[in-house]
């Protein structure tokens, strides 16, 4: 029954935060703070992961088709498809849950403790719709960003690792990549990489808003927000690739 209750507590949040704005020009000014904050601060380690999981992805590949009768370009697409249709949404998604989530939660958590959400319900304003709306917003429109960024610099990690190690020429994975593209997988990537940024920041914006009073709850605040932000992207990444590529 807690489960049921804590949904349904989640989905009453929702409509709180989607309420129409009383300021609009405050909202995207909040919002521009946030891509910023929560967008533009995570490339640098999503570029990093990016490139290390090209390169293994690469050196894994090569290793496990070291024979024969495999074409040495399969090691190219095989990266490809494996960085574009996985890494470069979920795996990505599962990081920027630890770092935007628990920030997030963290933030509000704080907010919430140290009564400046008090403060703010007495003066009129929509708490929740203030708080966390330009967070969702912030974050589903960079996070697709990011992750294009991501294949991009994934993929040249995979051919940087491929060629310097010598398991694969640069001519073999450069067409590895280009054989048999399907675009619809960059669509599938995307949407999916929408949705986990949706399920982050509203799912820590809640348990941030929810935090219990003392400093501890923020902490456990902050975790249960990476956890359940974690466990809701696997199941939606089982759930979108069922429905967009069956």
């Amino acid at each position: 029954m807690k489960v049921i209750s804590t949904i349904g507590d989640y989905f009453i949040f929702l409509g709180h935060v989607f309420r129409k704005p009383e300021k609009h020009y405050m909202y995207y000014r909040q919002t521009m703070k946030e891509i910023i904050s929560l967008g533009v601060n995570s490339i640098g380690i999503v570029l990093v992961i990016s490139v290390f999981m090209g390169a293994v992805i690469t050196l894994q590949t090569a290793y496990n088709t070291d024979n024969p009768i495999y074409p040495r370009y399969l090691i190219g697409l095989g990266c490809r498809d494996s960085i574009i249709l996985e890494f470069s949404s979920t795996v990505i998604a599962l990081i920027l849950a630890g770092k935007v989530g628990s920030h997030i939660a963290s933030e509000i958590g704080t907010m919430r403790v140290s009564e400046q959400i008090d403060a703010l319900e007495i003066m009129g304003v929509n708490t929740a719709s203030y708080l966390i709306m330009p967070k969702i917003v912030a974050t589903v429109i960079f996070n697709p960003l990011l992750t294009l960024m991501s294949i991009i610099v994934g993929i040249m990690g995979g051919w940087l690792a491929g060629v310097t190690t010598g398991v694969v020429s640069s001519e073999d994975f450069i067409y590895g990549i280009q054989f048999a593209f399907i675009p619809y997988y960059i669509t599938y990537s995307l949407i999916k990489t929408v949705v986990f940024a949706f399920i982050i920041s509203s799912v820590s914006g809640y348990q941030g808003f929810n935090t219990g009073d003392g400093a501890l709850e923020v902490g456990k605040a902050s975790t249960r927000a990476v956890v359940y932000s974690c466990v809701m992207i696997l199941l939606f990444n089982l759930i979108l690739t069922q429905l967009l590529l069956s």
